[in-house]
């Protein structure tokens, strides 16, 4: 007799995949105009300097970039990385980063280094769809945070943490995935003072910050004296030079810092050596403030376009924001629409978005929806803006 093999583990079965991977999958035939998913537009990619990078890197040290590494990360690119954040108005040595597989790997190190079974995470109402699964893979009560036009609500937070004794409050403070908010510089410090008061974690995660093109530059909660032994701040190379590289970044206290690079030895030992190499080449020789310069400027037309579309696109009584940078504009479509059921008119028109339901941690609302605005051209924007009108005639 042939006896089954065991079940897979009840987090494997319990916790759903990610929709909007789902979508691109649907939406992969080059005639959909998707403003579904968050990726950087390609032909704006630094290819040039990239690759002398690379080629640089491969001829110059050939056997150490091409051998295993540390896991916490090439010296020469923890500095750069450091380097950079000090000069954006934090003050950061070396020591203090560890080098990630992308700033999701971020997340998951410290989920495994922080939370136990059933502890309390805090997140913004909505949040990022695969921060609400890496916290659900590790066993944690997740709670969301009522937030408004500006973000994330001190005043709600304030009773919500002294309700349920959170361990970790989870923020993307700066052009939040999914809805472009950035939160005020007096909401932040209001966060920082009520981590310092009721003992709290903060997870900062800004992997769109230097995507700005438009109004003033934000603090950092990490920057803020009463939060700084408390706060992890985590960042992305996907969204500022590409995603393909996969390289990421975590500058946590001490003691923390350390534990999340045990978890990433057992995860993968360290992240790519020859990407840690190019990478750090390109922060050293090239110029990303100059590319940097130029992305901004045509996500800012590409947000324009979109703006500009969307009364005619949308259903009137719709409303949506208008972010300062990132990525992403935030809809909600009048009472009674509903943005899931809708997606399959869409798809049948060659368009695409995401449905806002899946990015809230507790009673989605299902009118609202997340459009990216960074992939296409402005021509192209105008296209898919007309086929979306179709959606909802």
């Amino acid at each position: 007799m042939r006896a089954d093999v065991p079940p897979l583990a009840a987090r494997a079965t319990s916790i759903g995949g990610s929709p909007v991977r789902d979508i691109l999958a649907v939406t992969a035939r080059p005639e959909v105009i998707s403003f579904a998913g968050g990726l950087p537009a390609p032909a704006l990619f630094d290819i040039a300097p990239i690759t002398a990078a690379f080629e640089r890197a491969l001829a110059e040290a050939p056997q150490e970039v091409l051998q295993y590494s540390t896991t916490e990360g090439l010296p020469v690119l923890r500095a750069a990385t450091a380097a950079r954040l000090t000069a954006r108005g934090l003050p950061t040595d070396a020591d203090d980063m560890l080098i990630t597989s992308g700033s999701q790997q971020g997340l998951s190190l410290l989920a495994t280094a922080l939370l136990e079974p059933g502890d309390t995470v805090l997140v913004e109402d909505p949040t990022y769809l695969a921060a609400l699964q890496c916290f659900a893979f590790a066993g944690a009560r997740v709670v969301p945070v009522p937030c408004d036009d500006q973000g994330l609500d001190p005043a709600a937070l304030e009773t919500i943490v002294a309700r349920e004794r959170p361990k970790l409050l989870y923020t993307i403070p700066t052009f939040q995935n999914p809805t472009g908010r950035t939160l005020p510089a007096a909401r932040r410090g209001a966060v920082a003072e009520i981590a310092e008061r009721h003992g709290l974690w903060i997870l900062e995660d800004d992997p769109y910050g230097e995507l700005r093109f438009a109004g003033e530059a934000q603090p950092w909660i990490a920057a803020d004296e009463r939060a700084a032994d408390r706060t992890v701040l985590i960042g992305s190379f996907s969204k500022i030079m590409s995603p393909g590289l996969r390289l990421g970044w975590l500058r946590a206290p001490a003691a923390l810092r350390r534990a999340c690079a045990v978890a990433k030895q057992a995860a993968d030992l360290h992240s790519p050596t020859i990407t840690q190499a190019v990478i750090a080449r390109y922060l050293t020789e090239a110029d990303l403030d100059a590319h940097l310069s130029r992305v901004r400027h045509a996500y800012r037309e590409r947000r324009d376009a979109l703006l500009a579309g969307l009364p005619e696109a949308l259903p009137v009584g719709s409303r949506w924001n208008e972010p300062e940078g990132g990525m992403f504009v935030w809809a909600s479509l009048p009472q009674g629409y509903d943005a899931t059921e809708r997606l399959r008119e869409a798809v049948r028109h060659d368009v695409a978005y995401v449905p806002g339901a899946p990015f809230y941690a507790d009673r989605p609302e299902p009118a609202t929806l997340r459009l990216s605005f960074v992939t296409h051209t402005p021509e192209e924007i105008a296209e898919g803006l007309r086929r979306l009108a179709k959606t909802f005639l």
